[in-house]
């Protein structure tokens, strides 16, 4: 007489465990991109502080501040949060640089944000173009774009828009 027996065999467990290995690898790289996403939002609170000099600057006198000094702020080493090094106003452009407890993939790296502005209506607030991101509509962007974070790691505000 044969005995069943109520279970899986060994063979079945194998294959659902190598399942949801696969599983865990096509998730992890995107979990990982997620982590970087949510380091560089976390950041950009901190370009606030300089933004207001910024503004105040180009509806006084039209022109922007040419480094930390001129828009009244502290060297920009002397910036800092948890995953940010150094914040750096250049010609009125923000320059974030990464570090401290940033993730690998961003350390040293660095985004910037960009004042955007109608020239000859100086009373219109400045728009503000993150990375790799395009000015609004008949506004134009000032300063250098130095942004060298991979633009898949960037949070989607500062991506480039694609037609």
């Amino acid at each position: 007489m044969k005995t069943w027996r109520d279970g899986f065999t060994m063979m079945e467990l194998m294959s659902v465990v190598a399942v949801v290995a696969i599983l865990a690898m096509l998730a992890l790289p995107s979990y990982l991109d997620r982590i970087v996403r949510e380091q560089i939002k976390e950041a950009l609170p901190l370009a606030d502080i300089a933004k207001q000099p910024i503004a105040t600057s180009w509806s006084l006198i039209q022109t922007f501040p040419a480094d930390n000094a001129s828009a009244g702020l502290p060297p920009a080493e002397k910036i800092v949060a948890n995953y940010v090094s150094a914040v750096a106003v250049e010609n009125g452009a923000i320059y974030i640089t990464f570090g401290n407890r940033a993730n690998g993939a961003i350390t040293g790296k660095i985004l910037t944000l960009r004042p955007a502005v109608v020239e000859d209506a100086p009373i219109v607030p400045i728009a503000w173009a993150c990375g790799y991101a395009e000015a609004p509509e008949k506004m134009t962007v000032k300063g250098e774009n130095r942004t060298n974070i991979p633009e898949p790691l960037l949070p989607i505000e500062c991506r480039a828009f694609k037609r």
